[in-house]
């Protein structure tokens, strides 16, 4: 790759333009070296502290997102809940998080191991919230069926006071005729 770049500045003609190439490859080359390794923070968390860390902060995240009413109405500040929970303060989560996010190839286990978490937990909410609601359903069809049953017992009483009130006998001492005129 250097040497088409070089190629590509022998070829520029205007001294300008060569001038404006150089200090580009020269920031290119500058900017690659000198990465330093953040130190180790004074108190490192475990990769499952940090894992619990940035689950809560996944979850508190998306709460704050759906409702944010709530948190303000109970005073809730989520960063400072996080860190109270976790017993950290935010430096320490700052510098562990660099520390980790360093080595790509543990940050990625480690956000792999959030997903994961996150992922269970999804499904444990899922399968409660099924349960309940087919708690809800069998209530519901339960109320109905009480309900229907009410329905025809009041139907058949209605039904047996008409019946009854047309059997009454009238004033030339018969019977009404019954509902379809029948006796």
């Amino acid at each position: 790759m250097i040497y088409c770049i070089l190629i590509d500045l022998w070829n520029i003609k205007t001294m300008k333009d060569k001038g404006f190439t150089y200090l580009l490859l020269l920031l290119f080359l500058s900017s690659c070296y000198d990465v330093k390794k953040p130190e180790k923070p004074d108190r490192l968390l475990t990769e499952s502290e940090m894992v619990t860390v940035l689950v809560d902060m996944a979850i508190v995240s998306s709460a704050k997102g759906i409702n944010k009413k709530v948190f303000e109405e109970n005073g809730i500040v989520p960063d400072e809940y996080i860190y109270k929970k976790n017993n950290i303060d935010s430096m320490t989560f700052v510098k562990n998080n660099e520390y980790y996010a360093f080595n790509i190839k543990k940050y990625g286990e480690i956000y792999a191991k959030v997903k994961d978490s996150l992922t269970k937990l999804r499904d444990v909410y899922k399968a409660i919230e099924d349960k309940e609601g087919k708690e809800k359903a069998t209530k519901d069809s339960i109320k109905r069926e009480k309900k229907k049953a009410k329905g025809d017992v009041l139907s058949k009483k209605n039904e047996y006071k008409a019946i009854k009130k047309a059997e009454k006998p009238n004033e030339e001492g018969g019977l009404k005729p019954g509902p379809k005129g029948e006796n």
